[in-house]
């Protein structure tokens, strides 16, 4: 059985272990509601984007051809994970490699390279024989991110879709924010650029609604395929930080509950090694007394 002194240090230990927790989880509280605000302002925005570009690329095809939009074959395959740089998230970054790991076992036969965003993502399938085309370290670790982090990926992306010409899909997986409470692995075609075909007598704001060119349509979509590609991504980091910082408030304040249900525990078996301790002096002085008499 533990010594008073055993359960005493342990006692400490486990309260000191739930002020860090509970440290955390409002750290990741603060970080969550600035994620939040900027995922609610940035995803409407990439939504209808894509909605549009993916509409007018299915009407006017056949008019122009553009790399980022020219289908190609199905044999070769870039997936681009958005992971964490931290751990202590719940069960965030084993999702996201879960669904990773299964995605490339349904596609066996087919050519994987990845592009990992976040130090958890690239850790695990560097020792799994996961050809890398680049990786982005450090991205998310301070809870927001950048445009300017979006167009580096994005830039690397297309530049390894254009020039070398042998990726025929790009994929990109992430965790969609849904609530604190809720998020989602989504596992989305990047490239090349799905084209949106409408149902008949069915109205979609790209597809359907008549649109004046100013410029050739070739000119204006050479400029806004790539900057629909960056917004993806760019909203797929910005969804990735909310579900993070989610995941870790929740997994924290389950770790701070766990502590103090642990610190009780701890508290009535040491009460009971106290109680035993006082019982057996108070046999020892009443045993000894009445040897004495």
């Amino acid at each position: 059985m533990a010594s008073l002194l055993d359960m005493r240090r342990r006692i400490k230990s486990v309260k000191n272990t739930q002020q860090i927790t509970k440290a955390m989880k409002m750290v990741a509280a603060a970080k969550l509601k600035r994620a939040q605000d900027r995922v609610t302002a940035a995803r409407p925005y990439a939504l209808k984007m894509g909605e549009v570009l993916g509409g007018l690329s299915a009407k006017v095809s056949g008019e122009f051809s553009h790399p980022l939009l020219d289908a190609r074959g199905d044999e070769n395959y870039l997936i681009v994970l958005v992971t964490a740089d931290k751990g202590l998230c719940g069960g965030f970054n084993a999702n996201l490699v879960k669904a990773t790991s299964t995605f490339m076992k349904e596609n066996p036969e087919k050519n994987s390279e990845m592009v990992p965003v976040g130090r958890k993502g690239r850790d695990y399938f560097r020792n799994r024989s996961v050809k890398f085309v680049g990786e982005y370290v450090g991205l998310t670790g301070q809870g927001q991110v950048s445009l300017a982090d979006a167009r580096d990926v994005s830039d690397k992306i297309i530049r390894t879709f254009v020039d070398d010409g042998e990726i025929d899909k790009v994929f990109l997986v992430f965790t969609e924010f849904k609530t604190v409470l809720s998020q989602k692995v989504k596992i989305e075609q990047l490239l090349p650029i799905p084209r949106i075909e409408s149902a008949e007598g069915e109205e979609e704001a790209g597809s359907e609604a008549e649109y004046i060119y100013e410029q050739p349509p070739g000119e204006i979509f050479g400029k806004l395929l790539p900057k629909q590609v960056e917004t993806q991504i760019y909203r797929a980091l910005l969804e990735s930080v909310a579900s993070e910082q989610g995941s870790r408030m929740t997994a924290m304040d389950s770790a701070t509950k766990n502590a103090g249900e642990l610190i009780d525990t701890l508290t009535l078996n040491m009460n009971r090694i106290r109680q035993a301790g006082i019982t057996n002096e108070i046999i020892e002085v009443v045993s000894g007394a009445a040897a004495a008499s």
